[in-house]
C-alpha cells in the first residue's frame, strides 16, 4: 500500500527535519540552528528554530523530550528532538518525488553549474 503524504513542508521545514535526523540525541534548538547555519551558509535566530520545531512536532515528524539537567547550562535542561516514522517516512517520499523530477529535466547532465 502507498504511503500517502499528510502534509507538505517548506523548505526551512524539510532541512530543520533533515538536520534533526542528522544530529540524532544530540538535536536540540541550538545545536540544529548551529548545523542549519553550517550546512547552508544561512543563519537563523533560535526562535525561529524553535518555532519550525515545534510545528514539526505539531504535524507528527518529530517528538521531543526535556534532556537531563547540565552543569554548562546552569542546571537547566533541553528540550532533545527526535524524528518519528512517520518524519522518516515523509523524507522518503520528499526524496523520491523529487529524484523522480530531477530525472526528468532533459540536459541537466550536461551542466556542471
Amino acid at each position: 500500500m502507498k504511503y500517502l503524504m499528510t502534509y507538505s513542508l517548506g523548505q526551512l521545514e524539510e532541512s530543520v527535519l533533515l538536520i534533526v535526523m542528522i544530529l540524532k540525541e544530540d538535536a536540540y534548538g541550538v545545536s540544529v540552528a548551529e548545523a542549519y547555519e553550517q550546512e547552508t551558509g544561512n543563519s537563523i535566530s533560535i526562535p525561529a528554530i524553535h518555532t519550525v520545531l515545534k510545528r514539526l512536532e505539531q504535524k507528527g515528524m518529530l517528538r521531543s523530550e526535556m534532556g537531563s539537567a547540565t552543569a554548562e547550562r546552569g542546571g537547566r535542561r533541553k528540550r532533545i528532538f527526535e524524528a518519528t516514522p512517520h518524519g522518516y517516512r515523509v523524507i522518503a517520499d520528499l526524496r523520491k518525488t523529487r529524484l523522480r523530477l530531477w530525472s526528468l529535466i532533459p540536459k541537466l547532465g550536461l551542466y556542471n553549474g
